[in-house]
């Protein structure tokens, strides 16, 4: 791996142009500790990206980014080519855009590319093609590509879930100053690592884990860990509903009473815990937690209580907590799952029906079309609102329903599902 020491060389016409050496860069290994804030080292910058152009001479870009879900998208233009929205992915090894995506705009992959931001460009050598199947019925919206380890080392990179914003700084001008706790990371494969605190067990347990936003859950546990620890035992779970075209149950809820990130505290976040049937779950991920290296990941149903700001540059994360820290968070309380379908992704069908749930007692079965909730036609909701209405504990849905030929209207009312943990 190499880092490269940015020289500022021109500021003409409104725009900086930074120029790229290369310059060796060990990416640290093993445990996390937190620390303060590092201040920004001159050797420190980009090693993907061949120009990066700030607007009118600066060093910050602000991008208004769109939020799915834990998941965050930056709008950009490849090659002055129509806008598409590439996903955010702290774990991917590099940035890639979807095929069909690229066909559609005339783009050539495998060559160098230039990537348009609001305030900013950047180059890369390649852009490579890359699909991820499944991800439009998952997330109600077309995948077209994903930002990668190469667009984590060209920036310092803060992510303002609270804000729904995305600022781009350069590395070499960069110093941070607020409120948050810095962290030294760690690198397993493309993956950052911190370390993290919670409670299990009746006891406090410490453990490594990456940092993915492009996971939409909170807290992921591998199965090798849990069952090193025990920890279904000590926790009152429920199956966790596989939103895929072709789900399986592999993957368990529960609460944990304490989750902790440096000294900042969460309660009652919902834990995901894998097992080796999921076609989702970490060990068929291929990463370095199905390895094994890690507990597990921390995504953006965690991350999104904080300001997150990724540093590779100067090897460290800061957290800067936001109002929905100490917000508690809902799980799904239909006991149904929903993924998109149809013209614009706008028809919403059930793959899953748990027996003894919200869902079962409204009479909803696998193959269901969900046209309309209340007074609202399908077409004027997002998948994400659809999922977002299923967490609103007190109002009876009346669901108008097709099945085959039949439109149904059945009344959906919602009830808690998991308990908090009191252990």
């Amino acid at each position: 791996m190499e880092r490269r020491k940015t020289t500022l060389f021109l500021a003409m016409a409104g725009v900086l142009v930074v120029s790229l050496a290369a310059k060796p860069f060990h990416r640290a290994q093993g445990n996390a500790t937190p620390q303060k804030p590092v201040p920004p080292s001159p050797s420190s910058g980009p090693s993907f990206a061949s120009t990066v152009r700030f607007a009118y001479g600066g060093n910050v870009a602000e991008v208004p980014a769109e939020f799915i879900g834990g998941l965050v998208l930056l709008p950009l233009h490849v090659n002055q080519s129509q806008p598409c929205l590439f996903v955010l992915d702290s774990t991917a090894a590099s940035t890639s855009i979807d095929p069909s995506r690229a066909a559609e705009l005339g783009i050539v992959t495998g060559k160098s590319a230039e990537l348009e931001f609001a305030g900013v460009t950047m180059s890369l050598t390649e852009l490579p093609a890359a699909a991820k199947p499944g991800f439009d019925t998952q997330f109600g919206r077309a995948y077209e590509g994903t930002l990668g380890e190469d667009f984590f080392e060209t920036f310092v990179i803060g992510i303002d879930y609270a804000r729904k914003t995305v600022r781009l700084y350069d590395p070499g001008t960069y110093q941070y100053s607020g409120h948050g706790k810095g962290f030294h990371i760690s690198f397993s494969g493309s993956t950052p690592v911190v370390r993290a605190k919670f409670n299990a067990n009746g006891k406090t347990l410490e453990a490594d884990f990456g940092v993915d936003t492009a996971l939409d859950t909170s807290v992921l546990f591998s199965e090798r860990y849990a069952n090193a620890h025990h920890m279904l035992s000590h926790f009152k779970t429920i199956p966790a509903m596989d939103e895929s075209p072709d789900p399986t149950q592999g993957a368990l809820l529960g609460r944990l009473r304490l989750f902790q990130i440096g000294p900042f505290p969460v309660q009652q976040a919902i834990a995901t815990f894998s097992e080796k049937s999921s076609e989702k779950g970490p060990e068929k991920r291929g990463g370095p937690i199905g390895s094994g290296q890690l507990a597990g990941e921390i995504g953006g149903g965690m991350l999104h209580r904080f300001t997150v700001i990724f540093d590779y540059p100067h090897q460290q994360i800061i957290f800067d907590p936001n109002s929905e820290r100490r917000t508690d968070e809902i799980e799904d309380m239909s006991g149904i799952s929903v993924i998109a379908q149809g013209p614009g992704l706008r028809g919403f069908e059930v793959t899953q029906v748990r027996p003894g749930t919200p869902g079962a007692e409204a009479g909803l079965q696998k193959g269901d079309v969900i046209a309309g909730i209340d007074e609202d036609p399908a077409a004027d909701l997002s998948l994400m609102q659809v999922r977002g209405l299923f967490r609103l504990l007190g109002h009876p849905y009346r669901l108008t329903v097709e099945r085959n030929d039949q439109t149904l209207h059945l009344t959906l009312k919602l009830k808690r599902l998991l308990p908090d943990n009191e252990e």
